[in-house]
């Protein structure tokens, strides 16, 4: 299945259920150089065979501008100009780190990716963000950037660790709140064994999900107003994710929980909207809640690129399928999050 969404910065080819050699339909295989990490390399060598390929170390402590570096050498090494194109394949570190050498790389050259992660499927791939951590700080240096194309070969899945399902279902679930009360439901209905051995439902979640990642980067494409969003859960989500190493899933898992309780108390929001993700998310084998430190976390979100002055937009629900943006001062948040570790000390 193959369509394709005109961004203001790019034209998208998504091809949907596809397999990884049919890249050489949407590229010169000549210039193509391939970035993938240690393990994507190591567990499928005969993809990257007489290939031009840069591996770089898995894991998000690689995700920064010494990596971006390293990767600009190899590019010149393989004599790299304008017209080559660089191929990302992997999971969200390598689509983000590709991206971004892609985006400086002599200005920019053109590029693609390959997500092999479900979270790299259904979120990190899509939107046209590139961008490399500095130190705690998530994704500071970085670019907006579309690759042309975004390939699905989900059998790229059968060797997914299950901790990096419930990773990706994290995302998933966070569509579900925001936009979509019958995805929740349907989750509600199913668990990860269902999708991993049900090929057809797989592939009708992921399209969901890329469907409602392209309408909201479709009305907003630099994240002035309506793709700030998509940042639910993740703005305490990417503080604990660095801070204590967290899976970002998980991370993202236990911010959506407590943006939910930031909402009870600033705007009202019926607890069982919580209670009724905490259940999804524990369905799903995700966390709720994580012992953290309230002022080191408010040290991170104060640097958090979303800040206007004295307050940082947050992502509320109203109910579950239904989302706002609002400008919460920095108190209040900290108040939110003390409050919130002493439930989830209970």
């Amino acid at each position: 299945m193959q369509f394709s969404v005109s961004f203001p910065g790019g034209t998208v080819q998504y091809l949907l259920q596809d397999s990884f050699d049919s890249y050489s339909k949407y590229a010169d295989e000549v210039s193509c150089i391939f970035i993938t990490d240690s393990n994507i390399a190591g567990l499928y060598p005969q993809l990257f065979r007489d290939k031009k390929t840069i591996v770089i170390p898995a894991g998000e402590a690689h995700k920064n501008l010494y990596t971006i570096e390293q990767v600009i050498q190899e590019l010149l090494q393989y004599e790299a100009h304008r017209a080559s194109f660089i191929i990302g394949a992997g999971g969200g570190v390598v689509t983000d780190i590709a991206g971004f050498a892609a985006s400086v790389y002599m200005r920019g050259i053109p590029f693609g990716f390959i997500p092999s992660t479900l979270l790299g499927m259904v979120d990190a791939a899509i939107g046209g963000k590139n961008g490399v951590d500095t130190g705690l700080y998530k994704n500071v240096a970085g670019s907006f950037r579309q690759p042309q194309f975004i390939l699905y070969d989900t059998s790229l899945l059968n060797t997914l660790p299950e901790p990096e399902w419930s990773n990706g279902f994290a995302e998933i679930i966070k569509y579900a709140c925001l936009f979509d009360k019958a995805l929740f439901e349907e989750l509600w209905q199913n668990d990860v064994a269902y999708y991993k051995s049900n090929e057809a439902a797989l592939q009708a979640l992921i399209q969901r999900c890329v469907n409602w990642k392209n309408k909201t980067v479709l009305a907003d494409e630099t994240e002035q107003k309506e793709r700030k969003l998509l940042n639910f859960g993740h703005t305490l989500g990417h503080a604990i994710e660095n801070l204590y190493g967290l899976p970002h899933g998980h991370a993202v898992a236990i911010g959506m929980v407590a943006a939910c309780h930031i909402a009870e108390k600033v705007n009202g929001l019926d607890p069982k909207v919580r209670r009724q993700l905490v259940a999804l998310l524990a369905q799903y084998e995700l966390p709720a809640y994580y012992a953290f430190d309230p002022e080191r976390v408010m040290e991170v979100l104060i640097r958090d690129k979303k800040r206007r002055a004295e307050h940082i937009d947050y992502i509320l629900l109203e109910d579950i399928g239904k989302a706002m943006i609002q400008a919460l001062p920095f108190e209040a948040i900290k108040q939110g999050l003390t409050q919130l570790q002493d439930a989830s000390d209970r």
